[in-house]
């Protein structure tokens, strides 16, 4: 889950101990051009508090009423911001982004049991890609939304939508985004309703081997990200949480000993930084054989070279897939010299990397800057066939 969705869960619950009732501003649908795409979040208080975003602050001032009202009508509604206009008097502002906007605004019940982010926090635990379905209806703001109600991983389902013969439909297409790994926009006609379905991945959990001085700012970024840290190195002087407080584990331990002792998974980033060439070498033995989603080496092509030359030798196959697979010289090409640099280089390569970007400047980039979710139409004809 996102660093962004956990800090709303945080909110949440620390409102609800405080009496406050909350509302939650989803942002569902855009056509064009916004500062946020689909699934941005912002927790609004009665009090006005406000955690997470849904545009670049030009929204959330007029949002924040918007979820003030939700809260006192209790109720949902759907709100569109025609961002195109810049003269729209609808709502007052002038945002010069080109698109249009619908956020979605749901009040939650205070109690902690009975709302979707009650639900949401057992699937942040579980590093396992899960899915958020959203509804709501394009055909006017006072129409039917029935908002957040189904969360789901491969393990089963939170929630479920009222009524069975329409909740099969987003059921099965739940589970086809699962599968597919691509979040979905899809419109129901036969039962007036659009349908955001979310991919939410696991976050980003990094793996550093070594407790250097300039693995420090690293950590550092990771955690501002929202990364999951653990630090692995031989030395107990170093290793420790006096000198990395932000790291969620620490392990001391002999090089080959390190891989039993962490756990790695499609979306775990591998850093080796140890300035040990012998421990280096000695963790890639196992390290080059686990599904991680980066495998990166500090260093010199040279030094990367060698450890492959010595694997070899040593009788371990290094193919030409791993070879492709490691990343080394560490980092993207920003002419990074400082340790604060080279940890942005390398959390930037990593953040591509997981996003299957190059990288490069967006201004050469061809279409949207933001990926945006697929959209599919499902008309009267087709559901009642499904259904049927």
């Amino acid at each position: 889950m996102t660093k962004e969705i956990r800090e709303i869960i945080t909110a949440y619950h620390k409102a609800c101990r405080e009496g406050r009732r909350t509302a939650l501003a989803t942002v569902v649908h855009v056509d064009g051009s916004s500062y946020r795409m689909p699934g941005a979040r912002m927790l609004v208080e009665d009090n006005g508090q406000i955690t997470g975003a849904i545009s670049g602050g030009c929204l959330e001032g007029d949002a924040l009423r918007k979820a003030l009202q939700a809260i006192t009508l209790n109720q949902n509604r759907l709100v569109t911001y025609n961002t195109v206009d810049e003269d729209d008097i609808e709502f007052g502002v002038q945002l010069g982004c080109n698109g249009i906007v619908h956020i979605l605004f749901e009040p939650l019940d205070t109690n902690g049991q009975s709302n979707i982010l009650a639900s949401l926090e057992k699937y942040c635990e579980a590093r396992t890609p899960a899915v958020l379905v959203t509804l709501f209806s394009l055909k006017g703001p006072f129409s039917e939304h029935p908002g957040t109600c189904l969360v789901m991983n491969d393990a089963g389902m939170e929630r479920k939508v009222g009524d069975a013969d329409f909740g099969e439909l987003v059921y099965d297409d739940a589970c086809k985004v699962l599968r597919a790994e691509a979040s979905l926009l899809k419109h129901y006609d036969a039962y007036g309703m659009s349908a955001f379905f979310e991919l939410l991945l696991p976050p980003v959990s990094l793996l550093v081997i070594g407790a250097g001085n300039d693995v420090m700012p690293l950590v550092s970024l990771a955690g501002i990200m929202g990364w999951e840290v653990t630090i692995a190195d031989g030395r107990k002087t170093h290793a420790n949480a006096g000198r990395f407080p932000k790291a969620h584990r620490i392990v001391v331990a002999k090089a080959q000993d390190v891989a039993a002792q962490v756990a790695v998974d499609e979306r775990t980033a591998i850093v080796l930084m140890t300035h040990n060439y012998n421990y280096d070498l000695e963790v890639m033995k196992s390290l080059l054989h686990i599904d991680s989603g980066y495998l990166g080496v500090l260093g010199p092509r040279r030094r990367l070279e060698r450890i492959f030359t010595d694997l070899d030798d040593m009788g371990i196959a290094v193919t030409d897939r791993q070879r492709k697979l490691v990343h080394g010289p560490v980092g993207l090409d920003i002419g990074a010299e400082t340790p604060d640099e080279i940890a942005l280089s390398i959390i930037s390569e990593i953040k591509a990397v997981f996003a299957n970007r190059a990288g490069g400047y967006l201004r050469h980039r061809d279409g949207a800057i933001h990926s945006r979710p697929a959209q599919a139409t499902v008309n009267a004809a087709a559901a009642l066939r499904k259904v049927g």
